[in-house]
């Protein structure tokens, strides 16, 4: 692989990313000819969905996406080439001038129709099913602080290895609990997403129904599996199922 780096960059020295999840190779390529995010994969797992990723960042394209400068394939690694986004990950907490860059972006977004490649369906993607989530829309649906980098050139989005085709209101649903884990209490959160149109539209029983099944599922996670970001999100999510009871019943008596 180091081959191939040097055919395209020169003599290149790498940064390590601190994610990257669904690739075993995931750094800043400092090169002679040019800076770039490499992503590179070889388990069967890993290249299905670099490979994806790729596509979908390819059809969604700027702004919203980094470009796609490159992809080749070399003993067993397949290897992708992004545009490098120089910036710190999108500050979600309350208050934040970035928040309204991500609001630019959601709305964009909203408004995005999923692309030719196929997608993740709703269930493919949750694990569970709820109603009213089928959709034509593009959702990203990981928009966490470190898939948004605020750059010199406006708000980009990277990663888009779990990108499905659902109803629009989706990607803010999945957005609620990254806000509270930013400092948002669950009622401000609610609030924020309350300026889309979307939202609006969405039957409240629905959401409620959305956010306790998405509880229940990081819950079980959370039991399983003792990573922190795991953990994080059980109580995030758990958090916002919480107070969605507490409003049905407060509107109940």
């Amino acid at each position: 692989m180091t081959e191939v780096l040097a055919a395209r960059v020169g003599p290149f020295e790498v940064v390590p990313a601190s994610g990257g999840h669904h690739a075993e190779v995931a750094a800043r390529v400092i090169g002679r000819a040019a800076t770039v995010f490499v992503k590179a994969a070889c388990s069967d797992f890993g290249v299905r969905s670099l490979r994806y990723e790729a596509r979908v960042a390819r059809a969604v394209g700027a702004p919203l996406s980094p470009a796609v400068e490159w992809q080749c394939e070399s003993a067993g690694w397949l290897v992708v080439a992004f545009e490098y986004c120089d910036g710190p990950p999108a500050d979600l907490s309350p208050g934040s001038p970035d928040l309204d860059l991500l609001a630019g972006a959601v709305e964009s977004l909203g408004h995005t129709a999923a692309p030719d490649p196929s997608l993740f369906s709703p269930l493919a993607r949750l694990g569970f099913e709820t109603a009213d989530l089928e959709g034509d829309t593009l959702v990203h649906t990981d928009l966490n602080q470190a898939n948004l980098i605020v750059t010199a050139g406006g708000l980009r989005i990277v990663d888009w290895a779990m990108a499905a085709k659902a109803a629009p209101w989706l990607e803010l649903a999945l957005l609620v609990p990254w806000l509270i884990g930013s400092g948002h209490t669950p009622e401000q959160a609610e609030q924020w997403v309350a300026r889309f149109p979307v939202w609006r539209e969405t039957d409240p029983a629905v959401v409620a129904d959305f956010a306790s099944k998405n509880a229940a599922k990081w819950l079980r996670k959370a039991q399983e599996n003792p990573a922190g970001w795991v953990r994080d999100l059980a109580d995030w999510t758990g958090r916002w199922s919480a107070y969605q009871r507490r409003k049905a019943t407060a509107q109940r008596t």
